[in-house]
């Protein structure tokens, strides 16, 4: 089955120095790939980069202040918890 094929018709501008514009244009040749696609793959794969970075960042935050609040705040522990803990309790 083929994949679906994503249209490209939105616009993004850059204005570079001519020193960056031979320096992406020599990545992008030796690539064998356009400078479009070039700056498209390099793009997104940093701004990909960039957004793990943010989420891993709040993820390890998020988790950081539950793991702190069960630790000041622990739960009650259920029933089943307690029969098991005194199965295993050495008579």
């Amino acid at each position: 089955m083929a994949a679906a094929v994503e249209r490209r018709n939105e616009r993004l501008s850059a204005r570079v120095s001519p020193r960056d514009k031979d320096l992406i244009e020599t990545a992008a040749r030796l690539r064998g790939i356009s400078v479009t696609d070039f700056l498209k793959t390099t793009a997104t794969d940093a701004a990909h980069r960039v957004i793990r970075e943010s989420e891993m960042f709040t993820l390890a935050e998020r988790s950081r202040k539950i793991f702190v609040e069960t630790l000041l705040n622990p739960p009650k522990p259920y029933p089943a918890a307690i029969a098991a803990a005194k199965r295993l309790q050495p008579s």
